[in-house]
């Protein structure tokens, strides 16, 4: 809504949960990494610790998640936030909550075994089809994010606001994200079949994944810290 003021949002009608969402993910990204990089190095496993943090993590996602997915529209002025945001962050958070059963129900398996990672591959690598699914449907955001101009913030919004005259800019910068995401969860299933199959040596896939799921690990979390303050400045800046 436009006024002689400039832009006013009804925002009783914007719940949006992506600023927790976004921490979430790159938290999660980042952890996952790191499980797999102490295991291949050799170091002892852990598991009621990753249990604890990704089911955390996966509870924040899959609770956010359902309920955007489910609530239609969530955000009445950007209903695609629903399809954007909500689902994947629900498939994310029930993945985290699976692995995080897994975790603590099989600790002293995985605490015994001498290569976890075998173990954990056997029972990932059954999931791949779930995870080509997923693939294929963020890089299909990324394209529509691209086409459509989904991602360019108002000129109220703080920093973001900069690019206002300028949508390509954080469409490309937001569909990049999701379009590299898509691409490693592309990429995972190889990665638990190689591991079921107990080829836990590192390979040029192994490295491509490892460093697309630690970098867009870091980048969700730092962008979603930074929206915590862009985002309070869009509430601030156009509150009736």
């Amino acid at each position: 809504m436009q006024d002689d003021q400039g832009l006013i949002i009804d925002w009783a009608s914007m719940p949006t949960y992506n600023t927790i969402m976004c921490v979430a993910v790159g938290a999660a990204l980042c952890s996952i990494t790191v499980i797999g990089r102490d295991l291949l190095s050799g170091k002892k496993a852990e598991p009621i610790g990753w249990a604890l943090n990704l089911g955390v993590l996966g509870l924040i996602l899959f609770l956010t998640g359902l309920h955007m997915t489910l609530t239609w529209p969530l955000a009445k002025y950007f209903p695609f936030d629903n399809i954007v945001f909500g689902e994947p962050s629900l498939a994310l958070g029930t993945l985290l909550l699976a692995f995080s059963l897994y975790f603590w129900k099989q600790s002293d398996l995985l605490k015994t075994t001498e290569n976890p990672l075998i173990a954990i591959g056997s029972v990932a690598r059954h999931m791949k089809y779930f995870f080509y699914g997923m693939g294929l449907a963020l890089i299909g955001i990324a394209v529509a994010g691209v086409k459509y101009q989904l991602f360019a913030a108002p000129p109220e919004e703080p920093i973001s606001g900069q690019f206002a005259d300028y949508p390509m800019v954080e469409a490309i910068f937001i569909s990049g994200l999701w379009a590299l995401t898509g691409i490693a969860a592309l990429l995972m299933p190889s990665v638990f079949s190689r591991f079921a199959a107990g080829k836990v040596s590192i390979n040029n896939t192994l490295k491509v994944s490892y460093v697309l799921l630690y970098g867009l690990g870091l980048v969700f979390l730092i962008f979603g810290a930074f929206n915590y303050f862009t985002h309070i400045g869009l509430i601030v800046n156009t509150m009736a």
